[in-house]
């Protein structure tokens, strides 16, 4: 499938008006540049003169009522500017026939997004271990910000039942259409039978992970939290545990197959452990971990569904990446870790 061209996406001229008309400092020609990154919102790089923003909408085609919904995005990014590390937000577009599409414009950060290496400016175990610990500080942060007096609404004391319902009916959907996986159904029951009462609701980010915020380029310290799509309110530990899910050595068998060449970067000498990075956000933020374990398995178990049901799209052929053939062993990988998880 072709990806679709900048001008396909963006009528610059109608973006260009726009501009001029709502952003102070103006006006001037637009200089558009597509970002390549990312499978979710379209993301573009603006420029005029010397302002820089990102700019996102979303993709084409027929959506989802709730997907790719940019405008809440923004709200949610304009709610937290000042009291969370969230770009600055510059203006929004709820409009789709000035571009072809609602859009926004938030300020584009200088720094570095941590993948598979470590910036060389603090690549040492000390550096690793305070990115690690900024992780956690600006995590805090974000879950002590008062939502309603932010302007955000929402309930959160069922958000744990409908993430497990949500997660088991997917799973229940594409199951008939993969492969029969009894140790993911024991997950499904464990999790049911062990759902904790929510101390607390607070926004939740929804898909925080290390490369979903940006360091200084000089110095690790955490600049900004990016991909807001899926924020919502609900329990803050399961932003705990979607980080953790991901972090440092998951602790399989020896000669047990990896998806990415390598190790994690998270897995280098100076970053913290999962568990020594829970023990971190419990004293930091006053929120037990006596029911991490539950949080825990619950993002692996989402990943789990999820990568299940992109090798559903391989058996059918309708896979947009091959690499979706990889799911065949990785999601039993994935099950086997979440029942040692389940052991703890």
């Amino acid at each position: 499938m072709t990806e679709p061209s900048l001008e396909q996406l963006i009528d610059v001229r109608a973006l260009e008006r726009f501009v001029n008309e709502q952003v102070p400092g103006g006006p001037g020609s637009l200089d558009v540049q597509k970002h390549v990154a990312g499978f979710s919102n379209e993301t573009f790089y603006v420029s005029r003169g010397n302002d820089h923003w990102v700019l996102r909408r979303p993709p084409r085609g027929p959506l989802l009522p709730t997907a790719h919904d940019v405008v809440r995005e923004y709200r949610y990014i304009s709610a937290l500017y000042g009291k969370a590390r969230v770009p600055r937000p510059v203006a929004v577009c709820e409009d789709p026939s000035v571009i072809g599409a609602p859009f926004y414009l938030m300020e584009r950060k200088d720094g570095v997004v941590i993948r598979a290496d470590m910036p060389a400016a603090y690549d040492h175990p000390a550096a690793r271990a305070k990115v690690a610990e900024e992780m956690i500080d600006a995590l805090v942060e974000l879950h002590a910000v008062d939502f309603e007096a932010a302007g955000i609404g929402g309930k959160g004391d069922t958000y744990l039942e409908r993430q497990v319902g949500r997660w088991s009916k997917q799973w229940e959907l594409t199951q008939p259409r993969t492969r029969p996986l009894p140790g993911l159904d024991a997950v499904t029951e464990w999790l049911r039978k062990r759902i904790p009462a929510t101390d607390a609701v607070s926004i939740v980010h929804g898909d925080y992970k290390l490369d979903n915020v940006m360091y200084a380029n000089d110095q690790p310290r955490l600049i900004a939290i990016f991909d807001w799509e899926m924020a919502t309110i609900g329990d803050p530990l399961a932003d705990l545990g979607w980080l953790l899910s991901n972090w440092g050595n998951p602790g399989d068998p020896p000669n047990t197959r990896t998806l990415n060449e390598g190790p994690r970067v998270t897995e280098l000498e100076g970053f913290p452990g999962v568990d020594e990075m829970a023990a971190l956000y419990e004293r930091k933020s006053g929120r037990s971990m006596k029911h991490f374990a539950f949080y825990h398995v619950l993002a692996v178990y989402k990943l789990a569904i999820i990568l299940e049901g992109l090798y559903m799209h391989y058996l059918e052929k309708t896979a947009s990446n091959p690499a979706s053939a990889e799911f065949e062993w990785y999601v039993p990988v994935l099950v086997d870790r979440m029942h040692r998880l389940m052991g703890e």
